[in-house]
């Protein structure tokens, strides 16, 4: 899932970016309310952490307008605050959710695979390729009934080529979805993580789901190869 931090106390928006990029989330941050509303409104977004006290404009206000906007994303909204007053107010502004800072990140990360899975933009909850079987919800992944272990990163590349089945995906989209849109690495990863997942669902299987498209990209075959 591809996820937008809305957070100006830096060290924090980097510990989260960090942290939730090692649970394989995509991660982008915003460190100011206008900053955030502008990536918010421009990119697509699963989930939003949004602090509430934000230089610009608040994160009440930023909730308000995508939700005026039509924007469906979950948002899960932090702030130093407490009581029952704040809360209630992020949620009548469209939050889907509230946690108190300080808060523990175990329960931060628990709380936005729920969110996921109860806001997913209406998609199916488990994916069907031929006998290639995807489960976003509880991050599983089988052939055949047999089941197949992927890391977090490669869970993430495997499911972004499935959410665009059929189609030719450029590299660079999978930089921005699955890394995010300010990464600056060898953008060779991406070859080094499609080969990976090609030796755990293809190879002891002797499919082809995953194609490459010389000078294009790649692409998951519909019928799982």
């Amino acid at each position: 899932m591809r996820v937008l931090v809305v957070e100006d106390e830096r060290r924090l928006a980097v510990a989260l970016q960090r942290g939730l990029q090692s649970e394989g989330f995509s991660v982008d941050v915003a460190t100011d309310g206008t900053q955030g509303l502008w990536m918010a409104t421009e990119h697509d977004y699963d989930l939003i952490v949004l602090d509430i006290m934000l230089p610009g404009l608040n994160g009440y206000r930023v909730c308000a307008k995508l939700r005026a906007a039509g924007n469906e994303s979950g948002i899960l909204m932090l702030t130093a605050k407490d009581g029952e007053y704040d809360e209630a107010e992020a949620l009548d502004t469209g939050a889907d959710d509230f946690l108190s800072k300080p808060f523990s990140y175990l329960v931060l990360v628990a709380r936005l695979r729920a969110l996921g899975r109860r806001t997913g933009r209406r998609r199916p909850q488990v994916m069907r390729f031929g006998d290639l079987l995807l489960d976003p919800a509880r991050h599983s992944c089988s052939r055949g009934g047999t089941e197949i272990r992927l890391t977090a990163r490669e869970f993430a590349v495997l499911e972004y080529l499935a959410r665009r089945c059929g189609e030719v995906v450029p590299k660079r989209d999978i930089l921005e979805q699955v890394w995010d849109s300010a990464f600056d690495g060898d953008p060779n990863v991406v070859e080094v993580h499609v080969s990976a997942v090609r030796r755990k669902i293809d190879a002891p299987f002797g499919r082809t789901a995953v194609e490459t498209v010389r000078g294009a990209g790649y692409r998951l075959a519909a019928d799982g190869g």
